[in-house]
């Protein structure tokens, strides 16, 4: 029973952590950013958030230093806007995931266009 409420908490956070990125004026959270996933701990005391960009790792290791500077104020905002008895510890983490997909995708696309040929 316990872990479909972290289940539920884990998307409710991503979905608000991806609303307060868009807020955020850092220079360096910038692109197509998009928070893949958030793991939260059994005791919901430590959430990684999982974050991946459209222009590849090094994006998103940039958008990381900023959204590390900014953890406070996110985990403030997220902690109000869900109202959480107990806001997760935040931790950042860069993922490649949507740039491999988008190479799959194109391995993909190549194959089916030399197929057609």
């Amino acid at each position: 029973m316990a872990g479909y409420r972290i289940d539920r908490v884990s998307e409710d956070i991503r979905r608000e952590i991806a609303a307060i990125m868009r807020e955020l004026k850092d220079p360096r959270i910038q692109g197509m950013l998009t928070v893949v996933n958030v793991e939260v701990s059994s005791d919901a005391s430590f959430a990684k958030v999982y974050v991946s960009a459209m222009e590849g790792i090094e994006t998103a290791k940039l958008a990381v230093k900023g959204l590390t500077s900014a953890t406070g104020y996110i985990r403030r905002e997220v902690g109000k806007r869900l109202r959480l008895r107990k806001t997760p510890e935040l931790k950042f983490v860069a993922d490649d995931s949507i740039e491999k997909g988008m190479g799959i995708a194109r391995m993909i696309g190549d194959f089916t266009s030399e197929s057609n040929d």
